[in-house]
């Protein structure tokens, strides 16, 4: 028995759970069914030897993507970022200053207000392009002095300053002097000035200045950030400068640092300064770009998570994001992400509404996540944070396209379709990261509760030119096809199969990418009955595979590429496909009619070796079983019925159990034609099917007695079925498989009235003592489980039963009719006469009529004179 069947029988017990219970009748035409899906090996997908944003195999240009390998530094990182913008204002004073000054968030001074050197002001620029931007640019961590260990109070006091006036002039020479120039005498002098202004407004007024307070801030808010700054943030900056570059640091000081960084974030978490609250959030930003310098990938994923936590955007985002890959391309690293909290950090990020203007850095986010779910344990952990909704809402943003906002913030990649572009290297790296989750069984639930199977229709709908992205998906519904319930799921979704046709009919040369169409196709038409209607009604559906098949089909130009693996794999699932989709009476009569097909499958046996293409030859014949079903005038496999009985007999002798049971059945199905069963006679193939009888197998046992019912049919085959021990077989046949198929038993029983027509059946006691035993309902034995007792129950009521009290009765008259004529010999007494009409023979028709399979004999009351 097929793998297929044994997977069909064990649905029909066990998958009602939750549905109506079947009727008997029901039960007993699953059991007949004699139209057969075929079961295949999912397409086998190689495992990318290197990390990489994009596979090998990618065909993206490589001058056109963004690269997998770059250099990483703290100088890549910019210091403007990490400032705070200026926003908060000092209130009115009572005393007025010579010149109006007013100071940023930061408590300096805010230069708009301050005189401006007259080479200055001839270069004066408005808004945020002014000197303070051109102060903030040398402040990038590229320009800072190289830390020394010595210089570390000296360095953090003068970078973050006090809260006394005398401190915050110190801190504003020194943060000034630190980012200028020798040889820029104007800017000495506007320092000099802005120092000078200082002193003036803290003296003139005393005290220190009384600042607007914004966001629900007091004063107190204030002195308790200074507090909490001294005593929780600045000593640990502060041991963070004591590393220069380049220094050699062990394993343990690198754990040191690292439940440095934990603690310092738990401490911003828990005061509520992560974000861009905090006010001395630049320091902090400073010094953690410089520890990327230490270079170990555990300090930097750690760093990674508080920067991403105080909410860097820009360039500062795009390289700590590209860190994060860098990172996790290394598989030795996985551990660390299975330790920290990073991946939060990543999924957080994805949740951002507006993925436009940080287009990159969430490339080189979801390619984290992608490499990383390709490990077992992390791939379950991201399940457990709904990484597939997450994965799925950011693919219906990036498919909407940009909001207005967003087309402003990014209009210098919206030229040549740049916006597109990225958006398709993101869906690239998503579907990707899906069809690493698609391996682990619990994902199941997650595909079907986000209804995933309709938004990759459409992902796969909008992108069908780009083949990195339609080859992901494939690869998705080809995992997730082989689960009953979301094979059910994707045959829902409404324009599934007419994509599918489409993309093989525009990619028809991608093997890859056609392989995995077609054995989703396989495993739809399989379990749903309405995706073989779409396929069919699809227009030029059926046309697209037929193509397919003779493009696959034609001889290569050399020896070597006519046994490609990858070619005879797409053969495999496309004559698979057409296979399933005969179980349906309108396609199958069809594709029975259709010459291109049948001559397409006949070719396929005419050329290659079952023992070395066995898969290939199997499902052909298999197919040409389904259609053999269709027997109608316009069947082109009736009319052709000859040469597929030669075909068939070279698999009868060939030494593929398979291949035999295959050609079995066809011959089961042909030999309802005369001349079919004439051709089996004087091959002498009934002796070999008689042989099958002795098989371990039901299923070929099965096969077998199809073959004999036609065969007996005919008068005079029936004494030479008899002479070869057909009956002897078929009784043990019965005794073994009895109770274990009763579908089974019926057909022997079956062969056994045919054979027995018009002659003498030897071993009748035999016979009569198991059909005895076997119509006893309360004498067998049933199984203990409910549903498997009701399917059993069902096809012994309704299928055996029947055949075996006629059978059993007929033979128990004629052992009367026997004893009564010896009896009336022996007494010289007039012998009894009885009355017996002629019989019609049972031809062995596979339908899924309950009722053809019966005997079509009628018996005649047997009239006799007692």
């Amino acid at each position: 028995m097929s793998l297929m069947e044994l997977q069909d029988k064990s649905e029909r017990v066990y998958m009602s759970t939750g549905l109506r219970r079947q009727t008997s009748a029901e039960i007993v035409s699953e059991a007949r069914r004699s139209l057969r899906t075929l079961a295949t090996q999912r397409p086998f997908t190689p495992q990318e030897k290197h990390r990489q944003l994009f596979g090998e195999s990618s065909s993206r240009a490589l001058d056109g993507r963004p690269p997998s390998a770059f250099s990483l530094h703290a100088r890549h990182f910019e210091a403007p970022d990490s400032r705070p913008g200026s926003g908060t204002r000092l209130s009115p004073l009572e005393h007025k200053p010579g010149l109006s000054v007013s100071l940023d968030e930061d408590g300096g001074v805010d230069e708009a207000t301050l005189p401006k050197p007259p080479a200055e002001r001839g270069n004066a620029r408005i808004g945020s392009g002014g000197s303070r931007a051109k102060l903030l640019r040398t402040a990038s961590i590229n320009r800072l002095p190289p830390m020394r260990p010595n210089s570390k109070n000296m360095s953090l006091e003068a970078r973050t300053g006090a809260d006394q006036p005398g401190d915050r002039e110190k801190l504003h020479c020194s943060d000034v002097t630190e980012h200028t120039t020798n040889s820029s005498s104007e800017t000495d002098l506007h320092i000099l000035t802005k120092h000078r202004i200082l002193q003036t407004a803290s003296s003139a007024r005393g005290s220190k200045p009384e600042v607007k307070l914004g966001h629900g801030d007091t004063g107190d808010d204030n002195m308790d950030e200074s507090v909490f700054w001294k005593t929780k943030v600045l000593p640990v900056l502060q041991d963070f400068e004591s590393f220069a570059p380049g220094d050699a640091v062990s394993d343990e000081t690198v754990g040191e640092l690292c439940n440095a960084c934990n603690g310092l974030h738990d401490a911003l978490a828990e005061k509520g300064m992560l974000g861009r609250q905090f006010k001395k959030r630049s320091a902090i930003l400073r010094t953690l770009f410089r520890l990327i310098d230490v270079g170990s990938d555990q300090l930097n994923l750690t760093l990674a998570k508080l920067i991403l936590a105080l909410n860097v955007s820009g360039n500062n985002l795009l390289n700590i994001c590209k860190l994060i890959f860098k990172i996790s391309r290394n598989a030795s690293n996985d551990a660390l992400f299975l330790n920290g909290c990073i991946l939060d950090s990543l999924l957080s990020l994805l949740h951002c509404e507006d993925v436009w203007s940080k287009g990159e850095a969430v490339l080189y986010c979801v390619g984290s996540l992608k490499l990383l779910s390709g490990n077992s344990a992390l791939s379950r952990m991201l399940l457990s944070k709904g990484f597939i909704g997450v994965l799925l809402q950011l693919s219906k943003r990036l498919m909407h396209g940009p909001s207005s906002t967003s087309a402003n913030i990014t209009s210098h990649k919206s030229e040549g379709g740049g916006q597109r572009i990225i958006a398709g290297h993101i869906l690239v790296q998503v579907t990707a990261a899906l069809r690493n989750i698609a391996d682990q069984s619990e994902s199941r639930p997650s595909f079907l509760s986000s209804k995933a199977f309709s938004t990759l229709c459409l992902i796969l709908e909008n992108h069908r030119k780009d083949l990195d992205i339609c080859i992901n998906v494939a690869r998705i519904f080809s995992k997730l096809s082989t689960y009953t319930e979301c094979c059910h799921a994707l045959a829902e979704s409404p324009r599934c199969c007419s994509v599918f046709l489409d993309l093989l009919s525009k990619h028809s040369r991608k093997q890859d990418l056609v392989v995995r169409l077609l054995f989703t196709l396989g495993n739809l038409t399989a379990k749903s009955t309405e995706a073989r209607e779409r396929v069919y009604e699809e227009e030029g559906g059926i046309d697209v595979l037929l193509d397919l098949f003779q493009v696959y089909q034609e001889t290569p130009s050399s020896p070597k590429q006519c046994r490609a693996p990858e070619s005879e794999d797409v053969l495999v699932k496309l004559i698979r496909l057409l296979a399933n989709l005969a179980i349906h009476p309108t396609v199958g009569t069809a594709l029975a009619a259709n010459t291109l097909c049948v001559q397409l499958l006949l070719e396929v046996l005419e050329c290659r070796c079952v023992q070395e293409s066995e898969e290939l030859v199997i499902n052909a014949v298999a197919t040409i079983n389904n259609l053999s079903f269709y027997q109608g005038e316009s069947s082109v496999v009736h009319s052709q019925h000859t040469h597929i009985s030669q075909l068939l007999l070279k698999l009868l002798l060939s030494s593929s159990m398979d291949a035999v049971l295959e050609a079995t059945r066809v011959f089961g199905n042909l030999s309802q034609i005369k001349d079919v069963r004439h051709f089996i006679m004087q091959h002498k193939v009934e002796q070999y099917v008689v042989t099958l009888l002795d098989s371990k197998t039901p299923d070929v046992c099965f096969s077998a007695c199809g073959v004999l019912i036609n065969l007996s049919a005919d008068p005079e085959n029936r004494a030479m079925l008899r002479a070869t021990g057909t009956v002897q077989k078929l009784i043990d046949c019965l005794r073994d498989f009895g109770p274990q198929d009763w579908h089974l038993a019926a057909v022997v029983c079956q062969t056994l009235w045919n054979c027995s027509l018009d002659g003498e059946l030897q071993h009748t006691q035999e016979l009569l003592e198991i059909l005895r035993f076997y119509t006893d309902r309360g004498a067998l034995h049933w199984p203990s489980d409910e549903g498997v007792r009701q399917v059993q129950e069902a096809c012994w009521e309704l299928l055996f039963l029947p055949v075996a009290e006629r059978l059993r009765r007929r033979f128990y008259i004629e052992d009367i009719i026997t004893l009564n004529v010896l009896d009336s010999l022996a007494t010289l007494m007039t012998p009894t006469t009885i009355y017996i009409r002629s019989f019609k023979p049972t031809f062995y028709v596979t339908s899924d009529n309950t009722d053809q399979l019966l005997l079509d004999s009628q018996r005649t009351d047997l009239l006799s004179n007692t």
